[in-house]
């Protein structure tokens, strides 16, 4: 698990844990060993997880914020965190993890199974249904799963209508944690659930775990979570070292697509898999449909689809059966990928006040370069507006994105700089 090596990690509060630097000074049962090296085919602890991991499973399991690059093994930390704390014996929701997006509980869900595949653990995915396969919430049988991965919707629902019993939750997870929290985001269902289980199950652990965090969830967490461990990276180490990020300015909106077929696939299709990243629904189906006109085979994810259909997409890229995805930023958070080493932004993101939407920005170039792999990012720029919403990107990491001329020769030596 290799990492940028200059990630440096920030803990706050005075903590009594050590740093792991194997698994076994974590004291973790021979099954979950076994998944560990076994299934996972992991070496050694990443620094995420030799820092986090002894304060997730040390007693008096303490509740935790936890902020790291895209890509240097957060979900892992968690995974364990859950598989850990449950006993086998009680059947009996035990870990709960609460994700954004149906996509990201899925991909968590078979993380969970895989790593625990020796222990005897059950799960289960509390995620919407699509009509076709939908059974009534009371014609459900009480959730005897030990762990529950799913989305808040649907997991507030399970609860309220008393099939997902919370009286054993030792352990709360909420992935994307800042998302999860945030005003515009789930930060009410979260709430909810959180209180209703601490109401009942008064000493569960909560983890937040995030690669982004604004100032303003960092003092909501702090309010609602008095006594708890902090781990933060600094702003300008997070944009990631292992990815090389390039601007490109092209005349118009149609210039885009040919720049895409012309430059970053005729020199980059070899190179791995590729998400291009769109702001709306609509210009997803319009890049879509010009490049399926061109001749390539792509495949687009949206939020409008049915539930069925965004499972095949991602699972279809997933088994590297399509090579280009095109999205919109349902899968820009956590969404992993080893294969993906191309990464472009073919609108960059905004808000509703067309500021840059800085977090969405690094959590989009980190689905390439996973793991300290090497990747490369081409933001497309169109017209005054995009070249503003750039530097203002880069203002906020303090970074500078480096050029890259419409021509042949400058693609060419931008994928070589990256690594590809």
């Amino acid at each position: 698990l290799d990492e940028p090596e200059d990630s440096n990690i920030k803990v706050t509060w005075d903590t009594p844990y050590t740093s792991a630097s194997t698994f076994e000074e974590l004291k973790l049962s021979p099954e979950l060993l076994k998944g560990l090296y076994v299934e996972m085919k992991f070496e050694k602890p990443s620094k995420i997880q030799a820092i986090s991991l002894p304060m997730i499973l040390t007693p008096p399991y303490m509740d935790l914020i936890a902020q790291a690059h895209n890509g240097s093994g957060k979900t892992t930390c968690f995974t364990l965190g859950m598989l850990s704390r449950v006993d086998p014996n009680l059947k009996a929701p035990q870990a709960l993890c609460i994700c954004p997006t149906r996509e990201l509980a899925i991909q968590n869900l078979e993380v969970l199974r895989k790593m625990g595949k020796h222990t005897g653990i059950t799960s289960e995915c509390a995620i919407p249904m699509d009509s076709s396969n939908y059974l009534p919430i009371n014609k459900r049988p009480p959730i005897t799963a030990q762990v529950v991965i799913g989305t808040p919707g649907t997991i507030k629902k399970w609860m309220s209508a008393k099939k997902l019993g919370v009286s054993c939750v030792k352990i709360l997870v909420f992935d994307e944690a800042d998302h999860m929290l945030a005003e515009d985001g789930f930060k009410d269902d979260s709430l909810r659930i959180m209180r209703d289980i601490e109401r009942i199950s008064s000493n569960c652990q909560v983890l937040l775990f995030s690669a982004t965090f604004s100032e303003t969830v960092k003092n909501f967490v702090s309010r609602i979570k008095r006594d708890h461990n902090q781990l933060f990276v600094k702003k300008e180490e997070l944009s990631l070292e292992s990815v090389k990020q390039y601007k490109v300015n092209v005349p118009d909106e149609l210039s885009k697509v040919t720049v895409i077929k012309e430059r970053i696939f005729e020199f980059g299709e070899r190179l791995g898999q590729t998400i291009i990243f769109v702001r709306t629904r609509n210009s997803a189906s319009m890049l879509h449909k010009s490049l399926v006109d061109l001749g390539y085979d792509v495949t687009t994810i949206q939020g409008a689809l049915k539930q069925d259909d965004r499972d095949k997409i991602v699972k279809e890229f997933k088994d590297g059966l399509t090579q280009v995805l095109i999205s919109t930023d349902l899968l820009a958070r956590g969404f992993d990928q080893q294969q993906v080493n191309l990464v472009i932004n073919y609108d960059l993101p905004v808000k509703h006040d067309n500021e840059p939407d800085c977090e969405v920005y690094l959590h989009r170039i980190g689905r390439a370069g996973r793991f300290g792999r090497k990747g490369a990012v081409f933001n497309l720029l169109c017209g005054d507006m995009d070249r503003m919403i750039m530097s203002k990107i880069e203002n906020h990491f303090g970074t500078k994105i480096a050029e890259v001329a419409d021509n042949e020769e400058d693609f060419k030596a931008a994928l070589r700089s990256a690594g590809l």
